[in-house]
């Protein structure tokens, strides 16, 4: 074998070696880590006004923040409509989507950190008119990597897998902002049948009140003004009554479509609204920084764009990449692995930006204002769940003695209908006066059933401010 050949021959194992150096120079610089969650974490905190060591709401059940707040309010239905949203709502399924697209576009920029190899063949023929001509066939490896030196690729890779983060905890909100929604859409309609219910009895009533002041006045013991008077309530009530159905038709619409239904006004609710469950402790307001998902996705937001800018500083720097080759080229293609036929090439460039119409400046003005963006979109973000918390705390207590004021004005209400109702019959006072006071009755009714719900919905709303997992 002569010298040529022997070179020749050579080639596998030393191309084999270039690219063998490759993957390892690509995994020791992979390895390096230009993490920016610690100053992610500053940027965040310093963004904040001081936050106080409690709320400023007084809250009477100190603690850690609870999980499993459906399951608190021990109604089956509802646990059953909950876990079926989470299979089916549209809502969740995009931000599923969301969470895959980030974790796909994750591993796009981690390739980048990676060499490249491609097969490559191809053949060809030449000739004449008067000649048959000849054929040639040729196939090899080409090998790309470009060294990252300045952290480039890395920082890009970097802000990839904190979006992944950040979408990941938008998805886990999503599901407890679900929770919530199908849960405050069943109390709705529940109130709403309620609510229909009472506006049927109002009826009822105001029924036989029309047929006793008809057969006084057909007895000469009344007068037109009170039949006219009973027609108009009643009337009044059977407006009132269409409108419940609607209201109630609307409110199961409205679940429905948060389970993936189809919204035919169908779903079955229970008759009575759950009992309201003690409230949950509240934690303490730096605890719910680290707790709820959105200030979580928010603040991962911030580290991704710190990488941004990191990415884009580095580009503004000279890049360097290593190419090789190996393959083979010949007329048949018995021969064309021959080593004779087979060469091999290694080359080194270095790309220096300079001049480029201020493209890369630009850029990395553009990834600062992204930055500065996404630290006020979390303080922002930050600020309003405190103010949730704060709210639905202070709710708690609002709500709590506007029950005891209703259940009283309710009570006495009914207590001045029955007094009245045996003076009509006595003919001690006029119809107007009774009709009054049943309006009392059915108002004080209705604002109760309202106020019942409107608890069960601050418990929710609590619960999903203070970020606790609804299972």
């Amino acid at each position: 074998m002569t010298k040529n050949m022997m070179r020749e021959a050579n080639a596998f194992p030393k191309c084999t070696l270039f690219v063998t150096c490759l993957f390892a120079l690509s995994a020791c610089v992979s390895t390096s880590s230009l993490d920016r969650t610690g100053e992610a974490k500053k940027a965040a905190k310093s963004s904040l006004p001081s936050t106080p060591s409690a709320w400023a709401t007084v809250q009477q059940n100190p603690g850690d923040v609870k999980v499993g707040w459906i399951a608190s309010f021990d109604d089956e239905v509802l646990s059953g409509l909950v876990y079926e949203a989470q299979s089916n709502n549209l809502d969740l399924k995009l931000a599923a989507s969301n969470v895959d697209s980030a974790r796909a576009l994750s591993r796009q920029a981690a390739s980048a950190l990676s060499p490249q190899v491609n097969l490559q063949s191809g053949s060809s023929r030449s000739g004449t008119r008067e000649a048959t001509g000849s054929s040639n066939q040729s196939i090899g490896l080409q090998a790309g990597w470009e060294l990252d030196l300045w952290g480039r690729i890395r920082s890009g890779n970097q802000a990839a897998a904190q979006s992944v983060i950040a979408a990941e905890a938008d998805y886990k909100f999503a599901q407890y902002s679900i929770a919530a929604n199908v849960a405050q859409a069943y109390f709705a309609a529940i109130e709403a049948a309620q609510q229909l219910d009472i506006a049927q009895r109002s009826i009822d009533t105001l029924l036989e009140t029309n047929r006793i002041v008809k057969v006084q006045y057909e007895n000469g013991i009344g007068d037109k003004q009170n039949v006219a008077l009973a027609e108009a309530d009643l009337a009044s009530a059977q407006d009132g009554l269409a409108s419940s159905k609607g209201a109630r038709r609307d409110a199961i619409r409205s679940l429905e479509l948060l389970l993936g239904r189809y919204p035919e006004a169908e779903l079955k609710v229970s008759k009575n609204l759950p009992g309201l469950p003690e409230a949950p402790p509240a934690g303490l307001p730096s605890d719910l920084l680290e707790r709820r998902p959105d200030l979580i996705a928010a603040e991962r937001r911030i580290a991704a764009a710190y990488n941004k800018v990191d990415q884009a500083k580095a580009a503004r720097l000279p890049s360097v990449s290593l190419s090789g080759s190996l393959g083979g080229s010949s007329n048949s293609l018995g021969s064309l692995l021959d080593p004779g036929n087979v060469a091999w090439q290694a080359a080194t460039s270095l790309l220096a930006p300079l001049f480029d119409g201020g493209l890369t400046k630009a850029q990395v003005d553009a990834s600062t204002a992204d930055q500065q963006a996404a630290i006020a979109s979390y303080t922002k973000a930050a600020l309003s769940a405190f103010g949730e918390v704060e709210t639905s705390l202070d709710q708690n207590v609002v709500l709590r003695q506007r029950v005891k004021a209703l259940t009283d004005t309710l009570n006495a209400a009914e207590e001045a209908l029955r007094i009245a109702n045996i003076q009509f019959k006595e003919g001690e006072i006029a119809l107007i006066d009774v009709l009054s006071i049943q309006q009392r009755v059915f108002s004080a009714r209705r604002n109760l059933i309202s106020i019942k719900r409107a608890m069960l919905s601050q418990h929710v709303n609590l619960n999903l401010a203070l970020g606790g997992s609804w299972k």
